[in-house]
């Protein structure tokens, strides 16, 4: 069962989520909170493996609520879902950089919707090809090496590789026939690259990816 959190200042809306995800066999609602700070509280101890966070909220926004939850070892098992009425947008790539595994528009389809909570909960960042090439263009390109071109020294070439094709918005049985290796040798490679990198999950690579330069804009 996928337990879920719902975080929305915005009662109608945590109302029409509730009785979607519900409806599911393998998913429920855990808890909902109309503000970042109770929805922090709640994750802390009700440790849901998604929550799913507005961006504009009282007391404390979603970008901040994710930090606080990104930053807490204790909810390593936490996958934030970033909710926008927005599509791509500065306080998106904000809120990924935080920490979340990635986000939902609020006007989904709700197989979309269910589709991402199903990928968030297994540890898959929720950015399709498409999403991604419009977040990098927007918003990262212009690569910053240093610290993080460091830390990618540590990765093997062929974990390069991969996190490179990631970064592009390929899953695993996608990369796994771009460079002909089984997907569990391609699930090994991403796993390894997290743990070296200190990334949580698939969108914190992405970020790295492109903020170190290893994959551009320009590339697809």
């Amino acid at each position: 069962m996928i337990r879920v959190l719902l975080v929305d200042d915005q009662p109608m809306i945590r109302a029409g989520f509730r009785a979607l995800l519900d409806a599911e066999d393998d998913i429920s609602v855990v808890a909902e909170a109309s503000d970042g700070a109770q929805g922090v509280r709640l994750a802390t101890s009700l440790l849901p493996d998604v929550a799913l966070v507005d961006i504009q909220m009282p007391v404390l926004d979603g970008i901040e609520a994710t930090r606080r939850i990104a930053a807490d070892p204790r909810l390593a098992a936490v996958h934030v879902v970033i909710l926008t009425n927005f599509g791509v947008d500065d306080h998106v790539y904000a809120a990924l950089r935080a920490g979340a595994a990635g986000f939902l528009v609020k006007d989904s389809e709700p197989d979309d919707l269910l589709h991402g909570i199903r990928l968030a909960a297994r540890g898959d960042a929720l950015l399709s090809p498409a999403i991604t090439r419009r977040l990098i263009a927007d918003y990262v390109s212009r690569p910053r090496p240093g610290s993080e071109s460091v830390r990618l020294a540590a990765l093997t070439a062929r974990e390069r590789e991969v996190v490179a094709l990631a970064a592009r918005g390929l899953s695993n049985d996608e990369i796994a026939t771009t460079i002909v290796i089984s997907p569990a040798t391609a699930k090994t490679h991403i796993s390894r690259a997290m743990i070296k990198l200190g990334a949580r999950d698939r969108a914190q690579l992405v970020v790295i990816a492109y903020e170190s330069g290893l994959v551009t804009p320009t590339q697809r």
